[in-house]
């Protein structure tokens, strides 16, 4: 995809994100990888203001903006860390969605509950609560990525990856979704959850493997 694509994805999901409540007000930040180039919402916006030519282009290797372009997230450097950590990460979404924050507030771990989750998501990691927009977050963060595409931040959020947007915002979705499901299941009663037999069995799935594929495609 050409850099102006990319723009234009990044501001259709920044804006599917509010719309499906997984941010409010300025909260949240996102970013896609453009070659070397990290392309990251600004700070101080809301993402549904955003418009293509408002996100901020970042060097990877240096960190360096553009001259005269404005201030990029506070969270720049937990996008940046995490690129450099795992290459095959070309697109990055943190919001803040209530279902997954409440549950990080009580539980220490999201089981495996259902085949989407478990196809798509695969294991949910967690990082204990640290200040947010600090090096030690991003530090944190970036040392999980190449082990999860999908680490709940405690007391704070979510964070996906993907190898496009597309994929790192279903896997948003899919993330809370699960948490509402576990928080609905555990205040009626014990969950059933899927066994690690029974979650390999999925992830084995031909059927599985091809919407993956798919996901990962360009094609929005």
């Amino acid at each position: 995809m050409s850099e102006q694509q990319i723009r234009e994805e990044l501001t259709k999901y920044a804006r599917k994100a509010v719309t499906q409540g997984l941010v409010v007000g300025p909260g949240g930040n996102i970013s896609a990888r453009s070659g070397n180039t990290m392309l990251l919402s600004p700070s101080g916006f809301a993402l549904e203001e955003l418009e293509p030519n408002e996100w901020i282009a970042i060097d990877i290797e240096t960190g360096e903006t553009q001259a005269g372009a404005s201030r990029p997230s506070s969270e720049v450097l937990m996008h940046l860390f995490c690129y450099r950590a795992n290459p095959d990460i070309q697109a990055i979404v943190h919001t803040h969605p209530a279902y997954t924050i409440a549950l990080s507030l009580i539980f220490d771990h999201l089981p495996h509950l259902f085949p989407d989750q478990s196809a798509l998501v695969g294991d949910i990691g967690f990082v204990p609560y640290v200040l947010p927009t600090t090096k030690l977050l991003a530090d944190a963060v970036a040392a999980k990525v190449t082990e999860h595409s999908a680490l709940i931040l405690v007391n704070h959020g979510l964070v996906t990856t993907g190898k496009n947007l597309r994929e790192a915002y279903y896997r948003t979705q899919v993330v809370e979704e699960s948490a509402k499901v576990y928080m609905i299941a555990k205040a009626t009663g014990e969950p059933k959850v899927l066994t690690d037999a029974e979650y390999k069995e999925i992830q084995s799935l031909e059927s599985e493997a091809y919407r993956v594929q798919l996901l990962q495609q360009l094609k929005s």
